[in-house]
């Protein structure tokens, strides 16, 4: 894979728009997806969690971006969650899941990686 992009960050509100500032050269759904990613951390792991977040070139495929967020929970994994006309938030992953391609998880001893792979907005 080749890196396109890697931020060490803490994971807080006023995150979400410098990592947006930092991807201002890549499409609508890539920077959504990220700040996504991102804010699933500050939501349900903690705010201040650190953070690296990777943009790359998917494995096996340069057309595809893969984006990574990457912290030190194992404990808390996301699920997609069904939220109600009203509520404000429990949409995130849901976004992401409807823009990429394929999601997933991967698991370590001292963290996880969430990531995503979006194609092309051309063919999006």
């Amino acid at each position: 894979m080749r890196t396109m992009l890697e931020l060490s960050l803490s994971a807080t509100p006023k995150a979400a728009p410098e990592l947006r500032r930092e991807l201002r050269a890549y499409d609508y759904d890539i920077r959504l997806c990220a700040t996504e990613l991102l804010t699933n951390v500050i939501d349900h792991v903690g705010d201040g969690t650190p953070v690296t977040v990777r943009v790359t070139a998917a494995a096996g495929d340069a057309d595809r971006t893969r984006i990574e967020v990457r912290d030190p929970n194992t404990r808390t994994l996301p699920v997609i969650r069904a939220a109600t006309e009203t509520q404000e938030y429990g949409r995130g992953l849901t976004l992401v899941a409807a823009l990429a391609e394929r999601w997933g998880v991967d698991l370590g001893p001292d963290g996880k990686t969430v990531w995503c792979e979006l194609a092309p907005a051309s063919s999006c």
